[in-house]
């Protein structure tokens, strides 16, 4: 049996035109997830990161708390391309810097994020409106199924007891979904509640995966009152 310890990356740049790296604060999320991981894993695991910027970045100052471990890049566990996602439910959403903005203008900004999110993913998952994105909906769960694939593999191969996999809330809250038997709803809502460097722990037996816990970031509170963040 491997112990899976699948990790939303720190916070990224919300706002900025590159996105896809850590904020100041993501980088200490990322420092403090490998110091816990440290003390509940007594052994270097084998690890796993999508090959964004964001998932390398978590992965490298969260791992160095260990003694020599091998990153594995696989693509399979990035992220879908919400910008794009956003830019074609509205067009003015196609600068980062102005859906900060809006966010920042509105009353309560996280319930104004949630009804644009909410409805750009709507669009996104319509069949009809395939052929305007890089990545469908279907293709996307396509993707995550094969990065499940990809990880009994390479767990099978390597039977290691601690594996760590470093993604994005998207993919793990599809990986939930599917563990659950959630529909779209309930997907897109958990999205939001996964948190920046949250655990989420699966195990892996008789070839199935097993959702045991999910977004821990209670270490993330202990640390520092205001280091857990969402967005």
């Amino acid at each position: 049996m491997t112990i899976i310890h699948l990790i939303r990356h720190g916070q990224a740049s919300f706002g900025h035109k590159n996105y896809d790296q850590l904020s100041s604060k993501g980088e200490i999320q990322a420092q403090v997830l490998g110091q816990y991981l440290g003390q509940i894993i007594n052994e270097t695991p084998f690890v796993i990161a999508g090959s964004m910027q964001r998932h390398q970045q978590t992965a490298h100052l969260a791992m160095q708390y260990f003694s020599q471990p091998s990153i594995h890049t696989d693509t399979a566990w990035n992220e879908f391309d919400h910008q794009q996602i956003f830019a074609l439910y509205n067009a003015r959403f196609a600068n980062p810097e102005l859906v900060k903005q809006d966010m920042s203008n509105a009353e309560n900004p996280t319930e104004f994020m949630t009804e644009i999110f909410n409805a750009a993913m709507k669009r996104w998952i319509d069949a009809q409106y395939d052929h305007q994105y890089t990545e469908s909906w279907i293709e996307f769960n396509q993707r995550v199924e094969r990065a499940l694939v990809n990880l009994a593999q390479q767990l099978n191969q390597y039977t290691p007891k601690h594996a760590v996999v470093f993604s994005s809330g998207g993919v793990i809250s599809l990986v939930i979904a599917k563990l659950l038997g959630l529909d779209f709803e309930g997907t897109a809502e958990l999205i939001w509640k996964i948190s920046n460097a949250s655990i989420t722990t699966l195990n892996f037996k008789d070839q199935s995966f097993h959702l045991l816990r999910m977004n821990e970031y209670h270490y993330l509170e202990s640390e520092e009152n205001q280091l857990a963040t969402w967005v």
